[in-house]
């Protein structure tokens, strides 16, 4: 089961930990900004002007070269009503589109599901990082996780294939039915088969692969390289998932936020750039999205736990551009200090599940919301 260049394929990469979006999207004509940020604050002169009212924040040349191309659509105050401002419980509703309860089904699980129902393919979605977050998690859905492509597998340090092929068989009764088994044993159990399948597909992507891009030395850029990999091998994948941190600047945020996005914007050009070179960009979209933003006024070294954030969707086929409206900073029109959400996040996930992806939304994203054509 192979793809082929029509297929659209997702990369989500999810900012974790509440970037600041009041210091990523600024309106630098606005004296609030300047007002509300006495220490934490990028200077006017060093910002990189969108149009007359937004500029990005200094770090971000890359994202506007691409902006500039018109592959950048940004989403304006991205989120939901009342929020918590915690991080697990605002991942865990972005995750699973349950803002009223703890959801258990993860919206790109789903996705997967819909895709592969009848589970083909073990690596039609993969998350590239440690652990598998909630947003594929969907029981029975096979999902991969690889930490780092060049490593991944199960058992690959014995090189004798025979008694490689012993070893496995050893694993793999690990996970055979035993008597009185429980769900979460079932669920061990396939997990482990399923890791023995993909395990062996994917170490083939390396093999496979050569390119003149010359990635940045980051955790981001490289999980984007062994995504490109992996999807130039045309295993199938559609869902690539992966993540960056820490945007959770409570303190030491004038250091941190511009290597966070330095490292963001770089490892993205690349990436791009490299499916540019083997021809394969144009059915590739990403989806960027943190948990929230950031409290409007700084706290002296860094900012707090806040509500309304930004997405980014990038790719060959976006209509770049700003979409929505920047929420209102004056101080009547925040909610305990932050700037109030004006789009529900699951329209933007609507978009990209029924007009990039071609699936019915409403029982993946569990609703109807306003969708926006940034395709």
């Amino acid at each position: 089961m192979t793809s082929t260049q029509k297929d659209p394929v997702i990369v989500v990469l999810q900012l974790t930990g509440g970037n600041d979006y009041f210091n990523t999207v600024i309106p630098h004509n606005d004296p609030l900004y300047m007002d509300n940020r006495p220490y934490i604050k990028y200077p006017l002169e060093d910002l990189i002007k969108v149009d007359d009212e937004l500029s990005f924040m200094p770090s971000m040349g890359p994202i506007k070269g691409l902006y500039d191309q018109g592959k950048v659509a940004v989403i304006h105050g991205i989120g939901y009503p009342d929020s918590p401002r915690s991080h697990f419980r605002s991942m865990d509703i972005w995750h699973t589109c349950e803002p009223d309860k703890v959801g258990i089904e993860g919206w790109a699980g789903r996705i997967t599901q819909q895709l592969d129902p009848n589970k083909e393919n073990v690596l039609t979605a993969i998350n590239f990082g440690h652990g598998l977050p909630r947003a594929l998690v969907v029981p029975g859905v096979p999902v991969a996780a690889i930490a780092d492509l060049s490593t991944y597998g199960v058992l690959t340090g014995i090189t004798d294939q025979d008694q490689r092929s012993k070893a496995l068989d050893l694993f793999a009764r690990m996970y055979s039915p035993a008597i009185g088994a429980g769900a979460v044993t079932d669920y061990l159990r396939g997990t482990g088969m399923d890791a023995l399948k993909g395990a062996d597909i994917v170490k083939a992507a390396p093999e496979m692969y050569s390119s003149n891009v010359e990635y940045p030395a980051s955790a981001i850029a490289s999980h984007l390289k062994d995504i490109a990999q992996v999807y130039l091998a045309d295993l199938g994948t559609r869902i690539f998932y992966t993540q960056h941190a820490t945007f959770d600047t409570h303190a030491g945020e004038m250091m941190n936020h511009p290597i966070l996005w330095r490292e963001v914007s770089e490892g993205i050009t690349a990436f791009f750039d490299d499916l540019h070179e083997h021809g394969r960009g144009e059915n590739v979209l990403m989806y960027l999205f943190s948990e929230f933003g950031r409290r409007v006024h700084d706290n002296g070294s860094g900012t707090d736990h806040g509500a309304a954030g930004a997405s980014f969707v990038i790719g060959d086929m976006v209509k770049g551009g700003m979409y929505g409206e920047y929420p209102s900073r004056k101080a009547e029109d925040l909610e305990q200090g932050d700037l109030v959400p004006n789009y529900d996040f699951r329209g933007a996930y609507s978009s990209i599940v029924e007009d990039w992806m071609g699936l019915d939304a409403k029982p993946i994203v569990n609703g109807n919301f306003e969708k926006l054509a940034f395709l």
